[in-house]
């Protein structure tokens, strides 16, 4: 089954970050990518996906609309076995509580560190293996 990683942002161009980042790993069906500019579509996006083993969930804090800690909630009750990694310019200590508090396995701070993510990311793909 492929495994998925869906990043949730509203910025289109992180998209192609990601993609440069983990070019790799998508190249060679180690797993899949899904990107959502908000966090509406994110939830369809985590309710509708079937034919892929959604491993981890990333998501922007500061987005129009629903926010990534609106959506943390609501993702966790559709799939409460996917962790969430969310994403922040502000990684005050408040926000890192709430995130935290919300069900949020990490909170990670702009610009992102991709190692750091890599490592994450491997540990995700060694549990689903």
């Amino acid at each position: 089954m492929t495994l998925l990683i869906l990043v949730v942002d509203d910025e289109p161009d992180v998209e192609s970050l990601f993609r440069q980042h983990f070019r790799r790993d998508i190249k060679t069906g180690r797993f899949m990518m899904d990107f959502a500019l908000s966090a509406a579509d994110a939830l369809h996006i985590i309710r509708e996906t079937v034919e892929a083993k959604l491993i981890l969930i990333l998501s922007d804090i500061n987005m129009p609309g629903m926010t990534g800690l609106d959506l943390l909630p609501l993702a966790k009750a559709v799939r409460p076995e996917v962790p969430i990694i969310m994403i922040t310019a502000y990684g005050d200590a408040e926000t890192r509580r709430v995130a935290l508090n919300s069900g949020a396995e990490a909170l990670l701070t702009k610009p992102i560190d991709f190692s750091a993510l890599r490592g994450e990311i491997e540990a995700r793909i060694g549990l689903a293996g």
